[in-house]
């Protein structure tokens, strides 16, 4: 079930604020020489986690899940002068181009970029974090979500991605993978913790505040 087609998307594209030339240019060589470059957030995406990260103005984010750095960058655009981003994944072999693209960015200084196991890396990380945006591999998503909810302070947002899952939790029929999407969102939806929004963008994104 395609929620977003190519053709919405693209009359949203052109009625959005368009990428930088870092970001257009890690678009493009993503899917250039990526197998899985549907994982990026794009253009759309992009613009709306910038957007929410300004309105925040976090002086910390966490991001679990880099992939090429594109949701990072977008994300860095509201953060304050003297704030910090830690970005983590597990693949080492995109290590050096996603260096490279922080590099050539206006927020070299202010990204720490960890590789390796989230679950091990997160419990180390101080915080508190003002904003996080998960994306990561979906079976640890709620793990990741208990994790963080307690790094992030009253009023701090939490992001989690791909919780429409291609629409397959609109389905009767779904498999482990849907499962474990369907009992994230029905968990975080009974979380007293937190007030809680899920947007229709793209694959779904959780908007998430805690109280």
């Amino acid at each position: 079930m395609e929620l977003f087609t190519e053709s919405l998307t693209s009359y949203l594209e052109s009625h959005t604020d368009p990428e930088t030339d870092l970001l257009k240019r890690i678009n493009r060589e993503t899917y250039l020489k990526e197998t899985r470059a549907h994982m990026l957030s794009g253009h759309l995406q992009g613009r709306v986690l910038s957007l929410l990260s300004k309105l925040k103005s976090p002086n910390t984010i966490l991001e679990v899940g880099t992939f090429t750095g594109y949701a990072t960058l977008c994300l860095a655009e509201g953060l304050q002068a003297e704030g910090k981003l830690h970005t983590i994944d597990i693949n080492e072999e995109l290590e050096d181009r996603v260096r490279a693209y922080f590099d050539e960015s206006p927020y070299a200084k202010q990204i720490d970029y960890h590789i390796g196991n989230a679950m091990d890396i997160i419990p180390g990380l101080k915080g508190p974090f003002d904003l996080v945006f998960i994306d990561a591999d979906k079976k640890n998503n709620i793990n990741y979500y208990q994790l963080v909810i307690d790094k992030v302070p009253p009023g701090g947002l939490i992001l989690i991605d791909n919780v429409l899952w291609k629409g397959k939790v609109l389905q009767e029929d779904y498999d482990k993978q849907t499962e474990l999407i369907l009992e994230l969102n029905k968990q975080i939806a009974a979380d007293s913790r937190a007030e809680k929004v899920i947007l229709p963008l793209r694959d779904g994104l959780f908007l998430i505040r805690k109280l």
